[in-house]
């Protein structure tokens, strides 16, 4: 499965010299977490190289691919959501990546959804926290993803559907049902630990 030469020959040449930088940020911060969090870091370091293989393309151009690969309407004239779609098809289809885990890794790595794997958890927080990221917030967000992965994630999309919906934009479903999932599993968690304290 080890496809990692052939994507980084596709980075070299098909990426924004900002993209390279994130795209490698993301892959070091995917590969720490994965190793704090007992996630296998070689499918961490994958997801994260493929994560924004589609992020620079044209708007027009990624139009195409929605139609052509039968994606959900939802997702024309939307970069930021598509974007990740389109990869997750192509990554199966072109570069033979068959692991469930790393597709949906990258297919949700900028909405989240209900159900994430710990890989899942991992990608999209390294994407919302890799070192040249600079926004309100991040530092506590950097912070939260070394003491809490699912605290953490919450956090992030929390910020994330705050700003979708202050900007009067299209938030996903999956972000919503993400949230809601992960606020489930924390109270969980506390009565829990409320319990095994008393």
């Amino acid at each position: 499965m080890d496809c990692t030469s052939e994507i980084r020959h596709y980075i070299e040449n098909n990426f924004s010299e900002k993209r390279k930088v994130h795209t490698e940020g993301v892959r070091q911060t995917a590969v720490k977490l994965a190793e704090k969090y007992g996630a296998d870091p070689k499918k961490a370091e994958i997801a994260a190289l493929f994560h924004d293989m589609y992020r620079g393309v044209a708007e027009k151009t990624l139009n195409y691919y929605v139609k052509y690969l039968g994606l959900d309407d939802k997702y024309i004239d939307n970069a930021n959501l598509a974007h990740g779609k389109i990869a997750a098809i192509i990554m199966e289809r072109d570069f033979e990546i068959t692991d469930p885990d790393i597709i949906n890794a990258v297919s949700y790595h900028t909405t989240g959804r209900a159900g994430m794997s710990t890989l899942e958890k991992v990608v999209y927080l390294a994407d919302a926290i890799e070192p040249n990221r600079f926004y309100p917030g991040v530092d506590e967000l950097r912070k939260a993803a070394y003491e809490d992965l699912d605290k953490a994630c919450l956090m992030s999309l929390k910020n994330t559907a705050s700003y979708v919906q202050s900007a009067g934009k299209y938030l996903d479903e999956n972000t919503i049902f993400a949230k809601k999932y992960l606020e489930k599993v924390i109270k969980e968690k506390n009565n829990l630990e409320e319990e095994n304290d008393q």
